[in-house]
């Protein structure tokens, strides 16, 4: 398999609020982390850090994440530590009330592949020259979308698109959404709302499609959203199997 990790802080935003990770255990299983922070006096990326190195540090620290049942209840109580920790953090830094971040991983074993999410950044999986989202926005245009309030046309320019209703900060008790995927995929993608906010699903398929190495495709989605704006940081954390880099 072949795996790469790229963030960039866009066009419009003086600092970069996103991390982005992957790493390996000691049974060689797979983390793909992105973590999108916001809120608090220039504090977004001290929560997007935390909760980052937090959860690669434990994976990378543990044999293995057992099986499946094992793996979901280690994501959900390392998620849940690392909640903790940005509470600790703002309790010693008033100054940062209010910071909190977004995560979307990926943990891939042998024998299964779980995705989940907290926020708005997306996992996806890559099959058969396609990407199929996975997760599903903890937005308050989902919900009203959900409702039939809203339209998914009307929900894409928004106003209030990029409220969150659920993230890591946000409460003292936040629990992911943990999706048990397929096994039989051709790659993972993993991206904060600065790159799907500026490019189409279709769009970064595409790209993903081309004749070159994985580097080359991710800074080459990096430049077009730029291009398109680039009005928010980027992020993307994506595995592809070797053999279906470029056969699709």
């Amino acid at each position: 398999m072949d795996y790469y990790y790229i963030t960039d802080p866009g066009k419009v935003r003086e600092r970069n609020e996103d991390s982005v990770c992957i790493c390996e255990n000691g049974a060689g299983e797979v983390l793909l982390i992105v973590a999108d922070g916001m809120g608090g006096h220039k504090d977004g990326e001290v929560a997007s850090s935390i909760a980052l190195q937090l959860i690669c540090e434990r994976f990378r620290n543990i044999s293995s994440v057992g099986n499946k049942e094992d793996a979901i209840n280690w994501i959900q109580s390392t998620v849940s530590e690392a909640n903790m920790d940005i509470f600790k953090y703002v309790a010693s830094h008033p100054e940062s009330q209010g910071m909190g971040t977004t995560v979307v991983l990926a943990v891939l074993t042998p024998s299964f592949l779980l995705i989940g999410n907290i926020g708005d950044s997306s996992g996806y999986i890559y099959k058969h020259g396609k990407i199929h989202k996975i997760t599903v926005d903890h937005t308050l245009v989902n919900l009203l979308v959900k409702s039939g309030e809203l339209t998914p046309e009307e929900a894409k320019n928004h106003p209030k698109k990029n409220v969150l209703m659920k993230a890591l900060g946000s409460s003292n008790n936040v629990e992911m959404d943990i999706f048990n995927v397929e096994l039989d995929v051709d790659g993972i993608f993993l991206c904060s709302d600065g790159l799907t906010n500026m490019l189409e699903d279709e769009q970064i398929a595409r790209v993903l499609g081309e004749e070159s190495t994985l580097k080359q495709k991710l800074e080459k989605l990096v430049f077009k959203a730029n291009n398109r704006g680039g009005n928010d940081n980027i992020s993307i954390a994506c595995l592809i199997k070797e053999d279906r880099l470029n056969d699709n």
